[in-house]
């Protein structure tokens, strides 16, 4: 079963690496870069500010936190725990595989932290304010599945290493969206809340 599934992975992981274009790889190098979503960062921040008034703070605060935790839960304990090297650095496959302006990552790569956070992020978005904002719902989990696919295409992460975080990040979010929630009355005690099934 485990041999299925590490030739399945693999296999994808060929297959969506050596689709690959001169233009394409400009534009999965700079969908997985870190700072070239800082204008959208900014301008969520912005949306957040505009609708959740002096609520933003908390939820903006609850929000790095997400973040934080999620970085943290993947890079240092999942990655850890696991051991298992990125494609980029496993021998037999790493010379097979297209890399842009020779990036390989670092060692390595279950699970991805470009993925993990993109993904917690989002649920946490989607389990707090998709009442007030829900066109923005679906705009988060494109640019997270986005991130999650170049890590693939850019050949430093199994299809798996993005796909698993996508199962544990829903608890994450709903955690965390809980904790904005519980933190809200403590603040501004005439705020009606409603929780994360309903969201914000």
């Amino acid at each position: 079963m485990m041999d299925l599934f590490h030739y399945l992975d693999t296999a994808w992981l060929i297959k969506i690496n050596q689709a690959h274009t001169q233009a394409l790889d400009q534009i999965m190098w700079m969908v997985s870069g870190k700072f070239t979503w800082v204008p959208f960062y900014i301008l969520i921040i912005a949306v957040l500010a505009f609708k959740l008034k002096k609520r933003a703070l908390i939820h903006i605060a609850v929000a790095v936190l997400v973040i934080i935790i999620s970085d943290q839960l993947a890079s240092s304990l999942i990655k850890p725990l696991f051991h298992r090297l990125r494609p980029s650095h496993t021998p037999g496959l790493n010379s097979m595989l297209h890399y842009v302006n020779n990036y390989h990552g670092g060692s390595y790569g279950f699970v991805s932290s470009h993925a993990m956070n993109v993904f917690a992020f989002a649920f946490y978005l989607f389990f707090t304010v998709r009442k007030k904002l829900g066109w923005l719902i679906p705009i988060v989990f494109l640019w997270a599945l986005s991130v999650a696919y170049s890590r693939v295409y850019l050949g430093v992460h199994f299809p798996s290493d993005v796909l698993v975080p996508l199962l544990i990040s829903p608890v994450l979010g709903y955690a965390l969206a809980r904790t904005y929630f519980e933190l809200i009355p403590l603040f501004f005690k005439a705020e009606p809340i409603t929780g994360p099934i309903h969201g914000a």
